[in-house]
């Protein structure tokens, strides 16, 4: 909702984008290997990480413009190096404000210093907040560029089938109706999915009690940007409160509503004009502030059963809803995305067996129980079901103004990459056993400084990647690569000979250091830069299994 006197935005002038009349209003009967649902943030990382690998997509969303108000805001570190994939980490850091740390405060007291893991070894900070317009505008200017990627606003889905061959939508446009023919589908199209309906689905889990107001205003502040969360605000008593700081002065302000009050009434703009006034006051705010945009949010836990339906694979919301409390669901769609699409790459260039779409399910579902687990702790402890709950909760808030001890309490378990560590596509974890630290088989590769402005998932590529860590490659590891193919990076922490492709001078050794290595050390990393496998001494063999493991064709 916006201000009735101000219907536009006070800071970001939305794009309008064209229909275009599609081919099959004119008859037009080609079979796309793609159509993605949504051009949210979803399903347009999903399209730019086809276009990476070469595979066409149709891209179709029933609006002719991003996504109104700010939504999502905050994009975690292993989002930006998804980004970073797509090139375009440098315009969303220009941007997006990065931060390290939050407070939490009882009343006015602070009772818990949140500090993400951070340091010199990182590209990305931990956590960026940028508005979801822009997000979605960032992305669309990227694929608009792409040249392999078919977006059509104003076309909407209305109807799905599928068959054998793939999937025929039904598609209503400001000209009328057409049927368009894919081999794939990918379903981002949000929380009401119109794929997901279509197909007679639904999600299942848990609603928690209590709403939320989601309100942006405009505000000069000199408070740096951090998290702020204030429980029992003496302008919201017995109910929590979140502040976040975003470009353009903007402020992003969550509160919750106490129990009984009317969330109609609520909504009303006098009503929300007075409660924000109170809380910035109440917070220490004394700068004058403009109304841009109020929402009105629910926490829940939600997933489809299983993620792909034949030719139909879910991603982000439209799969899953998780509570807001830990910066989970955004960040959970990128790599839902990233997930769906290498594997789909590798299936319509039959570089994989159709098999390996298998494993799209069960690990981003596994990813989005996890997220379950630590958001139902935060989403309690922020909003509590039960008595007995809050009573635990502003005991152990009460407690945390004088003693360390509860403070563990408070922490609100921000995003973190989800391991694959059961996964099909994951090979000889025993090895892990040999190493002391690293990440692990079905990890997500950490970062690691090499020189100034130069880390090592800068030099990663589309494909498979191996880390050996060595000065020479041992030869049946170089054949095997130049066979499969995939991709070698030599770590060293001697001089190389000038002029060697793929080669790192590790002269630092925060590589060796980082990945736990030696001399003969191997790491094989998958596309989307989670482990496949790793051996401390490498086994030429056992890098052939692991890598027809991960492309799907061992089980």
């Amino acid at each position: 909702m916006r201000p009735a006197a101000r219907p536009g935005s006070l800071y970001f002038e939305y794009p309008k984008y064209p229909f275009a009349r599609p081919p099959e209003l004119d008859g037009g009967t080609a079979r796309h290997p793609v159509a993605i649902v949504g051009a949210g943030p979803v399903g347009l990382t999903a399209a730019l990480e086809l276009a990476r690998h070469g595979v066409r997509s149709v891209v179709l969303d029933d609006k002719d413009s991003v996504n109104d108000g700010s939504r999502a805001i905050c994009i975690a570190r292993h989002s930006l190096e998804i980004l970073q994939q797509l090139g375009l980490d440098g315009v969303f850091t220009a941007k997006a404000l990065g931060w390290t740390h939050g407070t939490s405060f009882y009343g006015n007291r602070p009772v818990y210093r949140l500090e993400m893991p951070h340091s010199a070894q990182e590209r990305f900070l931990p956590m960026y907040n940028l508005q979801q317009q822009y997000i979605e505008k960032f992305l669309v200017d990227r694929a608009m560029q792409s040249g392999l990627i078919d977006l059509r606003w104003l076309n909407r889905v209305t109807g799905l089938t599928v068959d054998a061959a793939g999937a025929r939508l039904a598609v209503e446009t400001p000209e009328g109706g057409y049927a368009l023919d894919a081999r794939w589908v990918l379903a981002a199209d949000g929380a009401r999915s119109a794929v997901r309906h279509a197909l007679g689905l639904k999600l299942h889990g848990d609603a928690y009690e209590g709403s939320y107001v989601i309100a942006d205003v405009q505000m000069r502040s000199g408070h740096p940007t951090e998290r702020r969360a204030y429980f029992d605000l003496s302008a919201n008593p017995g109910s929590t409160v979140l502040i976040h700081r975003q470009p353009d002065d903007i402020w992003r302000i969550d509160y919750q509503l106490p129990d009984g009050e009317d969330p109609d009434a609520a909504l009303r703009e006098e009503n929300i004009r007075a409660r924000i006034g109170a809380i910035l006051a109440a917070a220490g705010e004394r700068a004058p502030w403009e109304l841009e945009w109020w929402s009105l949010y629910k926490a829940y836990t939600l997933a489809l059963d299983d993620y792909r339906h034949g030719p139909v694979l879910f991603l982000g919301d439209a799969a899953h809803l998780v509570p807001i409390f830990g910066v989970r669901g955004l960040n959970s769609g990128f790599a839902d995305a990233m997930n769906a699409a290498w594997k789909l790459a590798w299936v319509l260039q039959g570089r994989a067996p159709e098999s390996l779409l298998d494993s799209y399910s069960p690990e981003r579902r596994g990813a989005t129980l996890e997220v379950f687990e630590n958001a139902a702790k935060s989403t309690r402890f922020m909003t509590p079901p039960t008595r007995g709950y809050r009573l635990m909760r502003d005991a152990a808030l009460a407690l945390a103004v004088d003693n360390e001890f509860p403070r563990p309490l408070i922490n609100p378990r921000q995003s973190q990459p989800y391991t694959y560590a059961g996964s099909a596509l994951t090979s000889f974890p025993d090895r892990d056993a040999a190493f002391g630290h690293g990440p692990r088989a079905g990890a997500a590769l950490c970062n690691r400084r090499i020189a100034a402005e130069d880390y090592l998932l800068d030099r990663l590529g589309a494909g498979f990647t191996g880390l050996y860590f060595g000065t020479q490659l041992p030869p049946g590891l170089e054949d095997l690569a130049a066979e499969c193919p995939f991709d070698i990076l030599l770590i060293s922490r001697e001089p190389l000979p000038a002029g060697m492709d793929n080669a790192i001078h590790d002269a630092e050794g925060s590589v060796f250091d980082g990945y736990d290595a030696v001399p003969g050390s191997f790491y094989l990393a998958r596309p989307d830069r989670h482990v496949c496998a790793r051996w401390r001494t490498v086994d030429v063999n056992e890098v052939r299994t692991a890598l027809s493991r991960a492309t799907g064709y061992i089980k």
